[in-house]
């Protein structure tokens, strides 16, 4: 059986229908000039604007890259890229002075998965640039240097190069040491390593790209610990995670097990004053600014802070973000990562099931190029991204609508801790700081936002039936 065609269909039928999802949320904010009547009073019609030229750039950007990307995959797969950095990385393990004569498929393995991040890495370049300090830039949410942005690839790079190849590695010796069987293995395998990899995560890889300073003491620590105690939340740690020097969005969230959980708010997140101003109170961002910059480039940075348009000042203040976080310890109430984390694992146990009967299918390697060898890597790879395409397309939209659901049970615990309004107040401050757009294309919403809308949201949280 040939797998190329059947599977460049799915490549190309999926491609088609995200675009045409795309295109229509694309007309959408082309066409949608004026504010709609629900949210007059919330969003004025500078800022309307503002977020419509920004989401259509966005868009625009999407579908280009999307577009190249499309032609990009067709020409290698025609030009048999991927039998070619296979045999590219075998040249490389030879170099090393390993036999090619012996079994070498795990360490050809990792050298593929080295040559395949340096192109992506490379080719990834221009849009990075280009989405960062020219998009992002042009709305003012970039807060990067390119010193900065260098370092962080280099970090990004670096940890990418030891992390993958090595799990990947160890997942590889599990299939060929396993047996008929070798799925069940190769299933707890990963879920071990994800588990390290979410106790380790926050503590030593989030680090090494962003600061991470504890709440100071004050009204707002208080606050938020009085709010974890009341619904019995687990909290060990709250944190302030200086997100601003890479970019103005905000956002808030939680991590941990068990009895060890922390709270970590981005510094956008919060209003200018909330904070302690003492010297050994505040973030440490804010220390360096008032020993480094002096009270002129203090006073230049609050004001970058203000609402061009109203003279507003950005983040929301105690009470908005109580709500937020009321929002999220919704989810943990209701056992929602759990949810997830369970839907996550027996779905990796489908896929490696599955894989387990396509894995000796020559054929299929034989289709992509490889006619006398059946790499393991190289079988996931063809089979986890375009044998299983479908499947994965129908589970994404599925997700999608579990999350929605999810979001909607979480705005409804935080309106029963009375949490409505701040929590209206809220949504309403991050989307105008963050720019996003109120109106979305019904189809293009049901298969991309995993969040309800701005408007679906706040219907709920005014419906008075629900009081």
């Amino acid at each position: 059986m040939d797998y190329l065609y059947p599977c460049m269909l799915f490549v190309w039928v999926a491609y088609l229908w995200e675009t045409y999802l795309q295109w229509r949320q694309h007309c959408v904010y082309k066409t949608s000039t004026v504010a709609p009547p629900e949210v007059v009073g919330m969003i004025d019609q500078d800022t309307f604007s503002k977020s419509r030229l920004y989401q259509l750039d966005k868009s625009f950007f999407s579908l280009v890259q999307n577009f190249v990307k499309q032609i990009e995959f067709l020409v290698f797969i025609v030009l048999g890229a991927i039998p070619y950095a296979w045999s590219l990385a075998g040249s490389c393990v030879e170099l090393l002075g390993y036999d090619p004569a012996q079994d070498q498929e795990i360490k050809q393995a990792v050298a593929f998965l080295l040559v395949v991040q340096v192109y992506s890495t490379i080719s990834d370049i221009p849009w990075s640039l280009y989405s960062i300090f020219v998009l992002e830039e042009k709305h003012g949410f970039n807060k990067q240097t390119i010193g900065f942005f260098v370092k962080d690839s280099i970090k990004k790079f670096l940890l990418q190069a030891v992390l993958n190849p090595s799990i990947m590695a160890g997942l590889i010796f599990i299939i060929k040491w396993g047996g008929e069987y070798f799925y069940l293995y190769a299933w707890v395998f990963v879920l071990i390593v994800s588990l390290v990899m979410i106790f380790i995560y926050h503590d030593y890889i989030a680090p090494l790209f962003d600061k991470y300073t504890p709440l100071p003491d004050g009204n707002l620590k208080t606050a938020i610990e009085n709010l974890a105690s009341t619904l019995t939340f687990p909290l060990k740690k709250l944190l302030v995670v200086e997100g601003s020097k890479r970019s103005a969005h905000s956002n808030a969230y939680f991590y941990g097990f068990w009895k060890s959980k922390c709270i970590v708010l981005f510094d956008t997140l919060l209003e200018e004053g909330i904070l302690p101003k003492t010297q050994e109170g505040m973030p440490s961002k804010e220390k360096e600014d008032v020993t480094n910059k002096g009270e002129e480039g203090v006073a230049t940075e609050k004001g970058a802070m203000l609402n061009e348009s109203k003279n507003e000042v950005k983040g929301c203040n105690t009470d908005e973000i109580l709500a937020v976080l009321a929002h999220e310890l919704g989810h943990w109430k209701l056992s929602h990562n759990l949810k997830n984390i369970v839907i996550a694992e027996v779905n990796l146990l489908v896929i490696l099931f599955m894989f387990s009967y396509f894995m000796n299918q020559q054929d299929l390697y034989t289709s992509f190029g490889f006619s006398d060898s059946r790499p393991i890597l190289i079988g996931f790879i063809l089979f986890l991204q375009l044998i299983f395409l479908p499947y994965n397309e129908v589970l994404s939209f599925l997700l999608t609508q579990l999350c929605r659901r999810f979001e909607y049970q979480a705005d409804a615990f935080a309106r029963e801790l009375g949490k409505a309004s701040p929590l209206k107040s809220a949504l309403t401050k991050l989307h105008k700081d963050n720019l996003s757009f109120p109106i979305a294309d019904p189809l293009y919403s049901a298969f991309h936002h995993s969040h309800p809308t701005f408007l679906e949201r706040i219907r709920v949280l005014t419906d008075k039936k629900q009081d």
